[in-house]
């Protein structure tokens, strides 16, 4: 059984990748992703449950929020983007929860923050926190998949830096105290061209100018070292900051 197609398949591979949306199960064994030490949602349950109230930053799909019921009753989702939009109201709906666009206007309004891999506007956050309130993130680094970037020659994925310490000094800076940071560099194995061809195409600033055609002689290269060394491997890049805002006197 070979771990990727000839060469001449990288377009149509890619066409069909392109169509799949969010829908991953067919790239099961074909790319293979290790997790931080830390879970992301067993560190926010007991958060969530002694929350009176919930913001979700840039909650997708809805699909994590939702794993988290019972909710508080007072929780809002923000998502902006708009093919998510109508999913997260749908999938939100019977919980009570709305879904915004935009970030709330008001402040002191949330006892619990979440943001995984979304947005970290610390100023805004800082705001809509209530005293005493808390924020838990866990972000993607700047240096995510960065060895994917330089075996295909392009651009590192993020021009600025975006890591831990610039995450926490931002949160600082905004009035909160940071009272916990990870940072891991998790491995991500490519077993099959395809599963390099639809992360680009389902991330596309990975590599911001990435088509099959203009990276048509590099994919062919990255498919040679699959085949000679049953994969490619890239290194993720994530962290987990949690902090709060002071209490009143």
């Amino acid at each position: 059984m070979r771990n990727s197609p000839p060469d001449d398949d990288l377009n149509a591979t890619a066409a069909g990748a392109s169509m799949t949306g969010w829908e991953f199960a067919w790239l099961d064994g074909l790319a293979v992703a290790s997790e931080p030490s830390w879970s992301f949602p067993e560190i926010a349950r007991p958060l969530v449950r002694t929350a009176g109230s919930l913001l979700d930053l840039d909650t997708g799909g809805g699909e994590l929020l939702a794993e988290f019921v019972p909710l508080p009753a007072h929780t809002v989702a923000v998502e902006s983007w708009a093919r998510n939009t109508p999913a997260a109201r749908e999938r939100l709906a019977p919980f009570g929860v709305e879904v915004l666009t935009e970030l709330p206007a008001g402040e002191d309004e949330f006892d619990l923050v979440l943001s995984r891999h979304g947005r970290l506007p610390a100023a805004d956050i800082a705001r809509l926190l209530k005293p005493g309130g808390v924020l838990l993130t866990q972000q993607v680094g700047s240096d995510d998949l960065a060895e994917l970037n330089d075996a295909l020659g392009a651009p590192p994925p993020h021009p600025r830096r975006w890591d831990a310490e610039v995450a926490a000094n931002a949160l600082t800076a905004a009035g909160l105290l940071v009272t916990d940071v990870r940072e891991e560099h998790p491995g991500l194995a490519f077993r099959d061209i395809r599963a390099v061809i639809h992360h680009l195409r389902t991330v596309p600033w990975q590599v911001r100018d990435f088509s099959p055609q203009k990276y048509e002689r590099e994919l062919a290269r990255l498919t040679a070292v699959i085949r000679a060394r049953g994969e490619f491997t890239a290194r993720a890049h994530r962290f987990l900051v949690q902090a709060r805002r002071p209490a009143q006197a």
